[in-house]
């Protein structure tokens, strides 16, 4: 029988989850690396042989549960999930349809919920671990990604709610917080000049943040080391429950951490249910 630990990794067409498939891969993983549309695996099949390691690709759609069952149906043994699909999104409320927000929760918060849902009873029966990439922006509200901060701070808490149960029964629960990453994720977001001009009276202040948003992508962190980071935590002994991949996020959520790693808070909360 095979002693090759499985993971399935969301949104691995490109930046993180792109780096994390070939570097988990690379550890020794077999690897799926799961995209909603597979005709974007170019890059990610291109890194994999570079690297001289294989990785098998499937469709998946986080936010269309059949999708997810579709995915999960073959899959008879999961050791790690790494929910890392996401999309970013730049707005503020008066100027945008409720529906817009919706948009990106359904993307960024449930499916997050799907996937894990999906894994849970696969991973208990490894006893594996459900590693989730959030944000700094999930700790830390920030102007014009009101949509988006929002269903980062619901993957954070509802993922420090469920750390404690699953832990119970043999699943180790993490969050992984990057700040500026150099990636596609950022070009993706888009300010076009309609935008600029249907902000209204929010225009100078917008203008004013994607400047200063400029200055701090230019010196972005790697996708390879948030990669590292996440492979590090899937072999750890003891994983924390809140892992922050840079100095700079550090720094940048320390104004509002207290309790950085999580440990306090796990160790808290884990009493309450500890038989």
């Amino acid at each position: 029988m095979s002693t090759t630990k499985t993971v399935l990794i969301t949104g691995t067409s490109s930046g993180i989850g792109l780096a994390t498939a070939v570097a988990a891969a690379r550890d020794g993983w077999q690897v799926i690396a799961t995209m909603r549309n597979t005709a974007k695996a170019g890059p990610l099949l291109a890194a994999a042989a570079e690297a001289g390691v294989s990785v098998d690709v499937r469709p998946l759609d986080v936010t269309d549960p059949a999708s997810v069952a579709a995915c999960f149906a073959g899959l008879d043994r999961l050791d790690a999930l790494v929910n890392n699909a996401g999309a970013g999104h730049l707005g503020t409320l008066e100027q945008e349809d409720v529906e817009e927000v919706r948009a990106v929760l359904e993307v960024n918060f449930f499916g997050v919920l799907h996937v894990s849902k999906a894994a849970l009873p696969l991973l208990r029966a490894s006893r594996g671990r459900l590693l989730t990439v959030t944000s700094v922006g999930g700790v830390i509200g920030q102007p014009f990604n009101e949509a988006y901060c929002a269903a980062k701070f619901a993957v954070e808490g509802f993922m420090e709610s469920l750390a404690p149960v699953a832990a119970s029964a043999g699943v180790s629960v993490s969050v992984v917080e990057p700040g500026a990453v150099a990636s596609e994720f950022v070009a993706n977001v888009g300010v076009t000049e309609d935008a600029m001009a249907q902000a209204g009276p929010y225009a100078p202040a917008l203008a004013a943040y994607l400047e200063r948003t400029r200055g701090a992508f230019a010196n972005a962190q790697a996708a390879e080391d948030v990669a590292a980071r996440i492979v590090e935590l899937l072999t750890a002994e003891r994983p924390a429950f809140r892992v922050l991949t840079s100095d700079a996020a550090r720094a940048f959520t320390g104004v509002k951490l207290a309790d950085p790693d999580g440990s306090a808070v796990q160790a808290l909360t884990g009493a309450w249910i500890a038989s």
